[in-house]
């Protein structure tokens, strides 16, 4: 069944979950952790709310002690701590910009000040604007979403790597759009393919270190992004284009994730990308 989503204030970015109607779900009571993560220090980036969100709270149910990445959402990102605390784990915040690689290294550099060791990185963090041409990319705007969704991904999987041994994993989030393209998402879609050779050329880097690169590729998703970015029809019609008729919910992505961080479950998994999208045909 869809749920209505009208009307729908426009959010401004990062977007806050307190503004959404529905709320999204990011704690699915039916998956019940294995110990696939135990013992495991994970930083997950755009941990706030969203996928990430529910990243952190099925990595706690496997038990993985997590570093909550976000930029501002102050009031998000401590629910999410409470709720991975709340499954027995750890999780510590760490707001601020990733654009800046001082501050990717001062995320590492907590995580292993908290916890002595790094084990994950699920790189997450990211944005996009809506716009109708190419001539409405702005420069400044297409800018900050490279920096924000590419440098960043380069910027703290470097400083993570100095201190990956192996059997440790990285998850990239990549995007449906990488595949698809998405006419009124013209910036993101071609940011989204950089995060896919991204993940592909690293892992190829890193076989030979025990160090397994992989992705998942979601498909729409009920996220505070949506309503912070997208306008008009493309909001209020959100996911119904898809075979499955509809957005998914954080939740239903977050063993994804967990499938590809864990070296018991993907332990010959490297250069993948998992494709949760709702039944989307993609090539690669």
């Amino acid at each position: 069944m869809t749920e209505s989503r009208q009307p729908l204030p426009r959010q401004h970015l990062p977007g806050h979950e307190s503004s959404m109607h529905p709320r999204p779900t990011h704690d699915d009571p039916r998956y019940r952790g294995s110990g696939k993560l135990d013992g495991k220090v994970a930083i997950i980036t755009g941990a706030d709310s969203g996928i990430g969100k529910a990243v952190a709270i099925a990595f706690a149910k496997e038990g993985a002690r997590c570093v909550l990445s976000y930029l501002d959402e102050h009031q998000d990102a401590q629910d999410a701590q409470e709720q991975v605390r709340r499954h027995g784990g750890d999780a510590l915040l760490v707001p601020g910009d990733l654009r800046s690689r001082a501050h990717c290294e001062h995320v590492v550099e907590q995580a292993l000040k908290r916890y002595g060791a790094l084990d994950i990185l699920v790189n997450h963090a990211g944005e996009q604007y809506q716009t109708d041409t190419l001539e409405d990319v702005d420069d400044a705007a297409l800018r900050h979403l490279f920096e924000t969704n590419v440098y960043s991904m380069f910027y703290l999987s470097r400083a993570a790597l100095r201190h990956m041994k192996s059997g440790a994993a990285m998850v990239n989030t990549v995007s449906v759009v990488a595949y698809k393209g998405q006419p009124l998402l013209l910036d993101y879609s071609a940011s989204k393919g950089a995060n896919l050779a991204f993940t592909r050329a690293l892992a190829a880097s890193l076989a030979d270190k025990g160090i397994r690169v992989n992705a998942v590729a979601p498909g729409p998703v009920w996220t505070p992004l949506i309503p912070a970015t997208l306008h008009g029809a493309k909001l209020e019609t959100f996911g119904r284009d898809v075979p499955m008729g509809r957005a998914a919910q954080p939740h239903e992505l977050a063993p994804a994730y967990v499938y590809l961080a864990s070296n018991i479950d993907s332990a010959y998994v490297t250069g993948q990308v998992l494709h949760v999208n709702g039944g989307i045909p993609v090539n690669g």
